[in-house]
């Protein structure tokens, strides 16, 4: 495209108003969600974030525009983005679609329209730091950041296909999570993808427009380069005498959560964690910890005394199994349960609980309810059935495995906070992420589920290891490579050892303090460059 040709369509973007302003922000969002798994089109982003760069460009000083007008296409945008990203959401909707399919259109477009507010206030706030320069790439980078910062903490937030997400494949371009950890990618993501925008600007606005892209390029190559040369120096190894087994059911949503499939679903775990696979891997004698998923039955498990028995018949001795349950609280037998925690047990061989952990971060609507005892009487209930929500437990802590490194549970979308993982003073040794992807049916979140757990293992230099119902189970070092892996939808038991940890990385020393210090000097060198404007 020439340089003419580049700047009629964008001052044709700059110029749009009403609905075909709408349209084109809506548009440039549905294409940036090609950036995420499993898609993994960043390229994309080079079209559609200097098109972001245009819209706020577009809005122009004057009665009800500016900022308001700014705010409205980052909305657009945002809905854009969030639709196509998130359809997924909507097939939890189905698996009981007698109850909750009427709510599938609050479920596909209700979220997104939520979660595009913060976009908005990214938009917004950039807006009200807009320079006339190049300097405004920065602005929008730290505006964005702050947007999707605030989209993962508000409300117990929803972090889930942030921007930075784009720069993790390649899984040279991932290494740098390692550093500056999701927000810091979000930051650097949004600055070098919106940089192609300045290329319209005349000498009067900017000295140098081609230099904002070439940086960009070259700081594209030097993340690439760092993360090559961090992935050769970085074999994977691993932690002696640990053999791992990861067993995949790939059972139906119904089955997991109906009493009378008791009897089944116990056979089928029992005969599949016991299932050969080779020569060296003859069955769960083979492995010393065996590893099921989510919430893996449909009753409380340490109520059922003959599923205990049953397992404890399975395990060899010297052998664990971490298992995910639905754990009643503490109360004597005979007294109804109304309300239950999300958790993990680890069993020894002799049938013994030695420890559990309860879920912290419940997932709203799906677990508990907002204003739970209000919206149960008017008739309302979460995805899970469990009267009164779940319990959401109360720290979390590294887990003690026998014959193995300490081990920090996570269970589902708690692997998707970034700064939520571990504590800096009680470094594990692994991280474990029980998933119930099933609810979600082949589609595109479970690929999205995968990516963004293992960033959280390149963040921290720690390894993952991923038990998933229908998948998808993975291995992975603490680089983020993955050295085991059942797909989705498939039936089987994953056979490994246990990757070592490696040093602890910057990110895991002191968080998020490199992304604060990025948005912080934007803000600065964008408001000393900022020629007054009128919002």
């Amino acid at each position: 495209m020439t340089s003419r040709s580049l700047r009629s369509v964008a001052l044709s973007i700059i110029l749009a108003w009403g609905w075909k302003r709408a349209g084109i922000a809506l548009l440039a969002g549905a294409a940036s969600s090609l950036a995420m798994a499993p898609f993994n089109a960043w390229p994309v982003l080079f079209i559609t974030f200097p098109v972001v760069v245009w819209l706020i460009d577009g809005a122009a000083a004057g009665k009800m525009r500016g900022i308001p007008a700014a705010a409205m296409a980052g909305w657009w945008f945002g809905f854009g983005y969030f639709v196509p990203g998130l359809y997924w959401i909507g097939y939890a909707f189905l698996v009981d679609a007698q109850t909750f399919a009427w709510l599938l259109p609050a479920a596909i477009c209700g979220l997104p329209a939520y979660l595009a507010l913060f976009t908005a206030i990214g938009f917004a706030l950039a807006r009200l730091l807009w320079t006339k320069d190049a300097s405004r790439i920065f602005a929008l980078a730290a505006s964005l950041t702050i947007g999707e910062w605030l989209r993962g903490h508000v409300l117990t937030g929803f972090p889930w296909n942030a921007f930075g997400y784009a720069l993790t494949e390649p899984l040279a371009l991932a290494q740098s999570a390692s550093l500056v950890g999701l927000w810091g990618l979000t930051f650097i993501t949004v600055a070098i993808f919106a940089s192609p925008a300045v290329l319209i600007d005349g000498r009067s606005r900017t000295q140098r427009p081609w230099l904002a892209p070439a940086l960009a390029l070259v700081l594209l190559v030097v993340m690439g380069a760092y993360g090559m040369a961090r992935l050769s120096r970085t074999p994977t190894q691993l932690v002696a005498n640990v053999k791992l087994r990861i067993m995949q059911p790939n059972l139906s949503q119904d089955t997991r959560f109906n009493y009378s499939a008791k009897a089944d679903v116990m056979s089928r775990y029992l005969a599949l964690s016991d299932r050969a696979t080779g020569p060296q891997n003859s069955g769960v004698g083979a492995a010393n910890i065996l590893i099921w998923p989510e919430s893996a039955f449909p009753f409380f498990l340490s109520r059922e005394p003959d599923a205990m028995a049953q397992i404890a018949n399975l395990l060899p001795k010297g052998t664990v199994l971490v298992t995910g349950a639905v754990r009643p609280p503490d109360a004597p037998l005979g007294v109804r349960i109304t309300q239950a925690y999300n958790s993990i047990y680890v069993i020894d061989h002799d049938g013994s609980i030695l420890s559990t952990y309860d879920k912290l971060h419940l997932v709203p609507f799906g677990e508990y309810l907002p204003f739970q005892s209000f919206m149960e009487k008017i008739g309302f209930q979460q995805l899970t059935k469990v009267h009164g929500g779940f319990i959401p437990g109360t720290r979390r802590k590294p887990m003690d495995i026998p014959g193995a490194p300490r081990m920090l549970p996570l269970i589902c979308y708690e692997a998707v906070f970034p700064d939520d993982i571990t504590t800096r003073n009680d470094r594990p040794g692994w991280i474990v992420n029980l998933t119930n992807d099933g609810w979600f049916g082949i589609s595109t979140g479970p690929y999205q589920h995968l990516q963004q757990s293992r960033v959280r293992a390149i963040e921290e230099g720690l390894p993952l290891v991923r038990a998933a119902n229908t998948g998808i189970s993975v291995v992975v070092d603490p680089v983020g490579r993955v050295i085991a892996r059942l797909d989705l939808g498939v039936e089987g038991v994953l056979d490994s050892g246990l990757p070592a940890a490696i040093s602890p990385t910057v990110y895991s020393k002191i968080g998020d303090i490199p992304a604060a210090m990025f948005v912080a000097l934007a803000i600065i060198f964008a408001v000393r460059r900022r020629t007054p404007v009128r919002h």
